[in-house]
């Protein structure tokens, strides 16, 4: 089976939903509130290692840059909606290397934008934004590898795993299927070369940082997953639920296009990239089998996307007449257009709280969850960004009232990540000392100067408390209707800790 001949690349369609990409978020940077995770990535900003509790360290400094450059929503969200703007070129791209033409760049463009997960992880500040890059830049160099027999590009695979590596651990995964896709094509001849375990080597340099961490802390983040599969945090689906949420998340217009891309690399004109639907294939029987949440499979979408868009413009072209094929070009394109435009506010922050909450009634339609405990009005995507700063408001007025000896001694201590770090980012304007709390890496930094004397504590068990402090006092109360139930709770004063605050430390560890 010969190499589908190269075409041009379509640098003005491809420029134009760039655009269009970026025209989506640059007006929604800053429309709901920062996200749970985002408050907590930043915290992890200013403790800067090589290693996290649960995720891997390029999210924290790219983190620094940000608060360095001032910290605001805006400018986080900025980095985010740039990375979507640059997957949809990338992924233009892969469609141009596997052989498509403009229509094919044009529909697998557009099918990276309109579908509802990118739209989504495209308008939150994660590590999720920069993986979908990743995996889809070492497809382009496998692709271009067996385009032009150089192995010296397996350098460059290396140098974009490893930082993968650094950016989120599922890139083993993808490093997984990789290996075994080459093994299961004719790629496998690379195996007798120097280049692809010279590039291992770089990868597994680039990774070696955060390897050096793990093993130095006892290797936190695999204590953290047994304690999230022990503890039934997730939210693990049946087989057919899994693929069904597949469907969902990337949109169901979409699947004739990624069904249409696993056909032509398998069986179709690009069967000479078959390690790449292998490279698929691999990944969501691991992730099925494995019961990963739903979207950790949304990085490897772009590319069946690509391969979609190139074996719809074969199946188009093969039309004889030059009218049908411009007609089921355009119609295609305003059917994938249409249909993503109905889904967008399910996963943008286009409308107001109530109006998102009748917009799902209407279509009868709601996201799915991915972790068994979270609740609230609206779902997790934009329940997690209301209520942040009205908490840290609620907790200076308490913090406020106290007599002000108590004040000087006082510290703040919270259930979770989310709350410490809202307290860290706007504390400050009303002089609330610095969060502190067991939750996740929170609880590697320590107590700091807390002396337990007085602690003003969030999202714990009044119970709980007791057992430690001489007095419990309920002090005030938050609740935001559109914030995540978990955070609608009592806000306590604690005073006289019974034993010193760093020998109860390692009791508050929470990780999950």
């Amino acid at each position: 089976m010969e190499i589908p001949p190269l075409q041009p690349l379509a640098r003005g369609t491809l420029l134009a939903l760039v655009a269009v990409k970026l025209a989506i978020h640059l007006p929604l940077l800053g429309r709901y509130g920062y996200f749970r995770d985002e408050l907590y990535f930043l915290d992890c900003g200013r403790h800067l290692a090589w290693g996290y509790v649960d995720l891997a360290p390029l999210i924290a400094w790219v983190a620094r840059v940000v608060l360095d450059l001032g910290g605001s929503l805006e400018l986080l969200r900025l980095v985010s909606a740039v990375a979507g703007a640059a997957l949809v070129a990338l992924t233009m791209v892969l469609a141009q290397r596997l052989g498509g033409g403009r229509f094919a760049q044009a529909l697998a463009g557009i099918a990276v934008i309109v579908a509802p997960i990118n739209l989504a992880v495209s308008s939150l500040f994660s590590m999720n934004v920069f993986e979908p890059l990743i995996w889809t830049g070492c497809a382009l160099v496998v692709v271009h590898i067996i385009r032009s027999g150089d192995s010296r590009w397996w350098l460059l695979f290396g140098a974009l795993a490893g930082i993968g590596l650094e950016n989120k651990h599922s890139m083993l995964f993808f490093g997984f299927a990789t290996a075994l896709a080459v093994v299961l094509t004719p790629l496998r001849r690379e195996l007798g070369r120097r280049w692809i375990w010279l590039g291992a080597g770089v990868a597994l340099l680039l990774f070696l940082p955060n390897i050096v961490w793990q093993f130095q802390n006892g290797f936190p983040t695999l204590e953290d997953l047994h304690t999230v599969k022990e503890t039934g945090k997730n939210v693990e689906l049946a087989p057919v639920a899994f693929v069904a949420e597949q469907i969902f998340i990337v949109h169901p217009v979409l699947l004739p296009v990624w069904l249409a891309g696993l056909w032509f690399l398998f069986v179709g004109r690009g069967r000479r990239f078959r390690v790449i639907g292998w490279i698929f294939a691999v990944l969501f029987a691991t992730l099925l089998v494995l019961k990963g949440k739903s979207y950790y499979l949304a990085p490897i979408y772009p590319l069946a996307l690509a391969a979609g868009g190139v074996a719809f413009e074969g199946a188009i072209n093969a039309l004889s007449r030059a009218r049908a094929r411009l007609v089921l070009r355009g119609a295609v394109l305003a059917v994938v257009v249409v249909f993503g435009a109905v889904a967008a506010p399910l996963v943008l922050p286009l409308l107001a709280p109530a109006d998102l909450v009748a917009y799902q009634e209407r279509l009868g339609i709601a996201p799915g969850k991915t972790e068994v405990n979270h609740v609230g009005p609206l779902p997790q995507i934009f329940g997690d960004q209301f209520g942040w700063e009205e908490l840290v408001a609620d907790v200076a007025t308490i913090y406020r009232a106290l007599p002000e000896d108590e004040r000087a001694a006082a510290c703040v201590f919270t259930g979770n990540y989310g709350e410490a770090g809202a307290v860290n980012l706007f504390g400050s304007q009303y002089g609330l000392p610095a969060a502190i709390s067991g939750h996740q890496t929170h609880s590697m930094w320590g107590p700091g100067g807390c002396t337990g004397e007085v602690v003003i504590v969030l999202q714990v068990d009044a119970d709980d408390l007791a057992e430690v402090f001489e007095s419990v006092e309920e002090a005030g109360n938050h609740f935001h209707p559109w914030g995540m139930a978990e955070e609608n709770h009592p806000i306590l004063v604690c005073r006289g800790l019974k034993m010193p605050l760093a020998e109860l430390w390692p009791r508050l560890k929470h990780w999950n």
